[in-house]
């Protein structure tokens, strides 16, 4: 089964995106954006550079002023041909030319700039340097909602990343796990992901047994034997929008423990879902998943946040976290993910990506959240 073709953003969906990108900017006291090559920058121009060097590749953004994109010489037929290419303006340069000053022409010497999170230090010195009476915001601080809302063109392909991680799940629980390496498992849910679509994989979690205390565990040459619980958590990149999700699954028949302990976390995870509703705080989703985990006695082993945005990228703003006070908008899309992590013993989790809705949210992962028996 391969992948659907990606939705084919135009030239005007990305104006308006560099459009709203300045005038969010504005609004939040910054003089403009500089957006370097990564996830930033292919969201407002649909540009990935062929290659990531040490010559300066920027997109500068301020309100009033038409988007100046400054690409190498080299590199400006590939810049040419993107497809947010139309509503920009290219500025190249020629190895041996300054391409600071030429950046700093077009801002001035002073002002606040918003700056993508992976600029290279190598440049935010020298256009510092070129502008003397700058300074610097990284965009996660200063505009941390700028991917987080999503049009309805991208949250069907959010839908569809969804689903094919979802396909993968309803696979992999078919394979066996007795006897085998974790990383061997984790190679099958890779290469399901693939074969569903995926151009890039983020992340293979397998953790069996004791490793599945570890949230973030890296599938290793741990053997998977009968008796274990086994965290499974994968995910990444499907037309250029993220996958995310975790089920935990049995080798042979639990203990009542164990079914005792998953069907807690299912319930924290339900709880988190039923939170999520337009003008809600991304606490409340944090507060009404921890909340049952804490009252049944779980509360220290349930140590990580319970969700993260997901977007053009497998982790962003906004995070289902205590004091975080911004409210849900319809279109945001994150995890749900809360677990319980039991050292030298086994962990669970469980993950769902959920969009919010007029109304409520809506759950892009739909296998089921019962405990599955494996083989």
């Amino acid at each position: 089964m391969t992948g659907s073709t990606a939705a084919s953003f135009t030239a005007d969906d990305y104006r308006a995106r560099m459009e709203s990108a300045a005038r969010t900017a504005a609004e939040a006291g910054l003089a403009g954006l500089l957006v370097a090559p990564g996830p930033d920058l292919v969201w407002l121009t649909g540009y990935t550079p062929p290659a990531v060097t040490e010559r300066l590749t920027l997109l500068v953004l301020a309100a009033g002023q038409d988007p100046v994109l400054v690409v190498p010489a080299l590199e400006a037929p590939d810049a040419h041909r993107a497809a947010g290419a139309a509503a920009l303006t290219l500025r190249d340069w020629t190895d041996g030319k300054d391409p600071y000053a030429a950046t700093a022409a077009l801002l001035g010497t002073s002002g606040r700039f918003g700056v993508s999170d992976n600029a290279w230090a190598l440049h935010l010195l020298a256009l510092q340097q070129a502008m003397p009476g700058s300074s610097y915001a990284s965009l996660t601080e200063a505009l941390p909602m700028l991917r987080a809302v999503k049009d309805a063109a991208e949250l069907d392909l959010m839908a569809a990343a969804g689903a094919a991680a979802d396909a993968t799940f309803e696979e992999i629980r078919n394979v066996p796990f007795a006897g085998r390496r974790e990383a061997e498992v984790a190679a099958d849910l890779d290469r399901l992901l693939r074969r569903h679509g995926h151009e890039q994989v983020d992340f293979t979690i397998v953790a069996s047994g004791p490793n599945g205390a570890d949230p973030h565990h890296e599938a290793g040459e741990r053997v998977i034997a009968r008796g274990d619980m086994v965290v499974l958590d994968f995910g990444g990149l499907r037309d250029g929008y993220g996958s995310d999700t975790s089920r935990t699954v049995h080798v042979g028949e639990p203990t009542d423990e164990e079914r005792r302990v998953h069907d807690l976390v299912r319930e924290a995870q339900e709880a988190g879902f039923r939170a999520v509703r337009p003008g809600a705080a991304c606490q409340d989703v944090d507060r009404a998943a921890r909340r049952v985990i804490a009252d049944a006695g779980y509360g220290e082993y349930f140590i990580h946040r319970t969700g993260h945005g997901i977007g053009v990228t497998t982790h962003e703003p906004p995070y289902m976290i205590e004091g975080e006070e911004r409210p849900l908008v319809p279109g945001m899309c994150f995890s749900v993910e809360p677990g319980i992590y039991l050292p030298g013993r086994f962990g669970v989790r469980i993950e769902d990506i959920v969009t919010v809705t007029e109304d409520g949210g809506r759950r892009l992962n739909t296998t089921t959240r019962e405990l599955v028996i494996v083989e």
